[in-house]
This record gives structure tokens, C-alpha cells and sequence, in this order.
């Protein structure tokens, strides 16, 4: 089961505030835990909303529309995230709180979500192979 911790931001963040140097080795010590233990896939901070943009949908069948950033409202925003892959969601749950404060002034959220499993993309290649093995199934027991 994979699961995504979600940094929420903050005032610091969204300003460009870096984390503090001890902040910093927690966090470096806690990625290193996940990827000791087999569970790490990725981890990475963003960029405060002032270098992002959001493309949105207004009209069904229309065009996107374009806007760039900064975005209002911080707690709604992310400023990281942490990818794993864990046996359940207990132990997901149990990874997230090991998180250092993710802001290092308090206030840190993180959200946990699961992640949709999705079946393997197979390429189109395969779907001709599996049909022409199906075809010759079907030929074999008609005959």
C-alpha cells in the first residue's frame, strides 16, 4: 500500500523561510529511517506558491485557464511531501508520526492519503500478444 505524507504550508514557507539547520538533520535523519526500513519511495519540498501556477477547468469542454501564483489561503497548500510504501495503514500511521514538525515552529500539519492502486500500464504491444494468444485459445478448442 503506498501512502503520501502531505506537508501543509505555512507563513514561513509560502515566504520562503528555510528550515533551520536542526530541522533540517531531523528531517534527514527521519528519510533515512524510512529508507533503512524498505518504506522510503521519495521525499521533496516545493517551492512556495510564488513560483507555481494552477491551471483550472471553469467550463466543461473548455479551455484551462492559467494563474499564477502566490495562492491565498497557506493551510491549503503543500510545501512537501513524503511517498512510502507499507503493509497497511497502521503502519503508515505510525511512520507519519514519527515526522518531525514539519515547519519547525510548531503549528506543522501533515496529511496522510492513500494512494489509488492501480493495475499495471501495459503497453500496446502486450494488448496484440494477449489477443493473438486468445485467438489461438479460441482456434484450439474449436477444433
Amino acid at each position: 500500500m503506498k501512502f503520501m505524507l502531505i506537508v501543509k504550508a505555512s507563513g514561513h514557507s509560502e515566504a520562503g523561510v528555510k528550515p533551520s539547520r536542526e530541522l533540517m538533520e531531523a528531517m534527514a535523519a527521519y528519510n533515512k529511517t524510512l529508507d533503512k526500513a524498505g518504506v522510503l519511495l521519495s521525499a521533496e519540498g516545493l517551492q512556495p506558491s510564488t513560483s507555481g501556477l494552477r491551471i483550472s477547468y471553469p467550463i466543461p469542454g473548455g479551455k484551462p485557464k492559467v494563474t499564477v501564483g502566490p495562492f491565498a489561503w497557506e493551510k491549503q497548500l503543500v510545501a512537501g511531501y513524503t511517498l512510502i510504501e507499507v503493509e497497511s495503514e497502521e503502519e503508515a500511521i505510525q511512520w507519519a508520526m514519527r515526522m518531525p514538525d514539519p515547519q519547525g515552529y510548531g503549528n506543522g500539519e501533515i496529511e496522510l492519503r492513500q494512494l489509488f492502486e492501480q493495475e499495471p500500464i501495459r503497453e500496446p504491444k502486450q494488448w496484440v500478444m494477449e489477443a493473438d494468444l486468445l485467438d489461438q485459445i479460441g482456434m484450439l478448442k474449436n477444433s
